[in-house]
């Protein structure tokens, strides 16, 4: 009898180390910013803050109220585009080549990360329009968005090349 009562003292004692132990273990470890479950979010702060800070720098110096107004009414859409849009970057002026800088050198998972840019604007109906400049596909699980407000009059005059007429003549 008391060789079984050993036993059972000697294993509970080896249980408490190793749940010490693990216990322990647990406590020392630290949870940062790159651990693997929070890696992600971090990326995507850190993507969402340089678009809206690219945005906030673009409209700042005017680029990016030009490219909005890069525009060729006879297409119904951006000048030198597709339908879709701009499909490799950005457009072809200031504006395209900061988003071209910008996130054309940006790498996830072994690629270059791809941006959408979308222009909303009211039509003369008091309706909503929204035209792609930039498509490079469907966004991700993990895509961010960053907008900007850009105000634009019937009297600006269109910026692309050849263009001529101002917002009044359609948009």
């Amino acid at each position: 009898m008391d060789r079984a009562m050993a036993h059972t003292l000697e294993a509970f004692t080896a249980a408490l180390l190793v749940v010490s132990g693990v216990v322990f273990a647990l406590q020392a470890t630290a949870v940062t910013p790159l651990t693997a479950s929070t890696s992600n979010q971090h990326v995507e702060n850190q993507q969402q803050a340089t678009a809206a800070d690219l945005l906030a720098a673009s409209d700042a110096e005017g680029s990016l109220r030009t490219a909005v107004l890069y525009w060729n009414a006879s297409g119904d859409r951006f000048a030198g585009a597709s339908e879709e849009g701009y499909q490799n970057g950005g457009p072809p002026n200031a504006f395209g080549a900061a988003l071209n800088e910008t996130f054309g050198n940006l790498t996830t998972g072994g690629g270059r990360v791809a941006y959408d840019v979308f222009v909303d604007y009211r039509t003369p109906g008091g309706g909503t329009r929204r035209q792609t400049m930039v498509y490079m596909g469907s966004p991700s699980d993990n895509a961010v968005v960053a907008t900007r407000t850009v105000a634009v009059f019937d009297g600006d005059e269109r910026t692309a090349p050849g263009a001529s007429g101002t917002v009044a003549d359609g948009f």
